[in-house]
Formats: structure tokens, C-alpha cells, sequence
């Protein structure tokens, strides 16, 4: 497996994927940003480290280093609009959420140079999301993919106000089954934090791409508000403030939160007849 691609098999019907927790940039594209602070700003930070449990529970984690400046591997690969009409990232971003362009003119990436970097890290990462897809639906039946996301909790160019805490996407229930949805929602809501069920983020290219509730796989996305396990700055976000440090104190109750959503996961997939 390549250093830049990190596969942890479980046991267990789950897989917890993660393609935006990566900072790496390689050195042939790093002169060409303007900032290489903002080129790894929105990054989903540390949640490798608020997730880490799963690896107990038994769950496949697929996670990448690659920044999801160099590409966004929850982007669909065609182009095509997640949510039409709203402002979203590109397969290759060329610029950050808050619409701050990334490169220097003239700099950008161009079509020859998107078509490598898929076939270089897109199209290995959901390669190995399709091994282990199909490894535990042939040895449970049913197989959860739950796909490990988080944010800045104020992005006003992709949405208004805060952002709840529990962010779950299933793309208006055509990623999973209800009940699996509904026991996801429940113990978000068993906990002090807000929740939302297909609000703003309804699922990304990756949960809409393989949920296929008729043949046992059911996939659900977690967009998570930062605020709910990390210090958010007050300010404007800049190098001196963001991102704050990892706590585990600031983030055990998000951690157990998360703990009760990933059990629940699995107790459906046990459950779950395809």
C-alpha cells in the first residue's frame, strides 16, 4: 500500500473512510500556491484523532495524507455539481470555501494535469473503498460505509449561520436504509449536541456513489462542525490561530458521542438482512 493511502482492516460490517484528514502537498505543486496555509485550511483536521476508537470497535478505516487542495476525493470525478445552484470545490480546487483563489495566475491546474493526479490518487483510493466494500458485504451480507467529514462551524459562502454539530447525509434516503439513518439521528440526538438529518450536506460524491441499500451496502456521511471538538478562533482564521491543537479533553464527549453513532452503525449491519 502507498505511504500516502493507509488501510486499517476490521472485522467488523463498517468502514470509516476518511479522504480529507491530508495535508501533503507534493513539492511539483506547492510553488505554484499562493499560500500554502490557505491550501490546507479546510482540511477535516484531526479527525483520525477523534475517530481513533473505531479501530476497537472493529471498523475498516481508509484514510489518505494527500490534501484535499491537490484533490478532493469526494468530489464525482465527471464535474458534476453535488448541489446544483450552491457554491462547492471543483475536483481539483482552485480556490478555498471562502472563495480565495489557491494559485497563482496562470498556475492552475489544467486538464491533462487533472486526468494524472486522478489516476494517480483519486482512482487508487476508491479502489481499495471497493475491496473493502465488497471483503465485508461477502462476509456480513450488509456492510456500513460511513464517511468522515468535518468544518469550520461559520463558512457563510457555503451556508448561513452556524452549522449543527451532527451533520448526517444520506442524500434524502437514497444512501441507506431508513432504520439506519434513524438509529444514527437517535443517538445523535441522545447527546448535548445539535443535529440535523439532510440539511446542507446531504452526502458526497463517495456516499452517494456506493450506497446501495438493494445489495447491502449503506452509506451515510457525518459532516461534523468543528466547534463540537476543537476550540474555534473568535477572530478571522488565519496561520497564528487555526487550526488549535488537538485536546482529548475538549474532544471526549464528540469522542463518546461518536463512539454511540459508530455502535449503532454496526448493531445495523449485524441486524440487516440485503
Amino acid at each position: 500500500m502507498s505511504k500516502w493511502l493507509q488501510v486499517h482492516e476490521g472485522d467488523a460490517p463498517l468502514i470509516v473512510a476518511m479522504p480529507h484528514v491530508g495535508t501533503e502537498i507534493p513539492a511539483s505543486i506547492e510553488p505554484r500556491l499562493l499560500d500554502t496555509w490557505r491550501a490546507r485550511k479546510d482540511a477535516d483536521w484531526w479527525i483520525e484523532r477523534l475517530y481513533a476508537f473505531a479501530a476497537d470497535l472493529g471498523a475498516t478505516i481508509v484514510r489518505t495524507t494527500i490534501s484535499r487542495t491537490v484533490i478532493d476525493l469526494n468530489r464525482d470525478p465527471s464535474g458534476a455539481a453535488l448541489y446544483p445552484g450552491q457554491a462547492t470545490t471543483a475536483l481539483c480546487p482552485t480556490d478555498t470555501f471562502d472563495g480565495e483563489p489557491l494559485y497563482h495566475p496562470g498556475q492552475e491546474p489544467d486538464t491533462a494535469e487533472i486526468a494524472h493526479r486522478r489516476a494517480t490518487w483519486f482512482d487508487p483510493y476508491h479502489a481499495v473503498l471497493r475491496v473493502q466494500i465488497e471483503r465485508l458485504r461477502t462476509a456480513h451480507g450488509c456492510v456500513v460505509l460511513y464517511d468522515a467529514h468535518s468544518i469550520r462551524s461559520h463558512v457563510p459562502r457555503l451556508f448561513d449561520g452556524a452549522l449543527p454539530h451532527f451533520n448526517i447525509g444520506t442524500n434524502n434516503g437514497a444512501t441507506c436504509a431508513q432504520a439506519l439513518s434513524d438509529c444514527v439521528a437517535a443517538a445523535c440526538a441522545d447527546t448535548p449536541f445539535s443535529s440535523v438529518l439532510n440539511g446542507r450536506f446531504r452526502g458526497g460524491w463517495t456516499t452517494r456513489h456506493y450506497g446501495e441499500p438493494a445489495r447491502g451496502v449503506h452509506a451515510i456521511q457525518m459532516e461534523l462542525a468543528c466547534r463540537g471538538y476543537m476550540n474555534e478562533p473568535t477572530e478571522p482564521f488565519t496561520l497564528a490561530n487555526w487550526p488549535t491543537p488537538f485536546d482529548t479533553v475538549r474532544a471526549a464527549p464528540m469522542q463518546a458521542a461518536l463512539n454511540n453513532v459508530l455502535q449503532a452503525c454496526i448493531s445495523f449491519a449485524q441486524e440487516e438482512k440485503p
